[in-house]
């Protein structure tokens, strides 16, 4: 049976996810969304990542963990995030090995606040690439007046960048 989502998928469409969490995770939505939806990437941002932390029992024990280590809110949110992105990037693993990377993506975007400091940006850049350490990873930047030196930087880097 054709589906809609398999119809675009057939005609050369790349199905992405604007949502990630750990609940979709854990509970296998995101394989069956693969499965069912034909989706082949999933991108995520500090808002799709606040609403998810916002739902707070996928993460409580995590949360915990951190808050008793001494972690601050940055470095808090950073570690769940980085986290939740290496396992999505190891469900999409299958699919970025079949399409030579061209599909089975997953993006995570470099802290906005940091979108006028070229340097600061390509720093966090490389930081969530070795701490992701998945080949399917691609490192959102935004796209910037200031930027653009931090996009050349990283990708000169080899790290795989989307624009936003």
């Amino acid at each position: 049976m054709s589906t809609p989502t398999k119809k675009l998928s057939d005609a050369g469409v790349s199905i992405w996810l604007d949502d990630l969490s750990r609940q979709r995770l854990t509970s296998g939505n995101l394989q069956e969304l693969i499965d069912t939806k034909n989706v082949v990437g999933v991108t995520t941002n500090p808002t799709i990542f606040a609403a998810a932390l916002a739902d707070g029992e996928s993460y409580a024990e995590q949360v915990s963990e951190l808050a008793q280590s001494g972690a601050d809110v940055d470095e808090a949110v950073f570690t769940i995030t980085t986290d939740d992105v290496r396992d999505a990037c190891d469900v999409f693993a299958p699919i970025a090995e079949a399409t030579q990377g061209v599909d089975g993506r997953v993006s995570i975007e470099v802290d906005p606040r940091l979108a006028q400091d070229a340097d600061a940006t390509a720093a966090m850049a490389q930081r969530l690439s070795q701490t992701i350490d998945r080949p399917n990873a691609l490192i959102k930047i935004p796209a910037t007046e200031a930027g653009l030196p931090s996009i050349t930087a990283t990708v000169a880097e080899g790290i795989s960048v989307n624009v936003t």
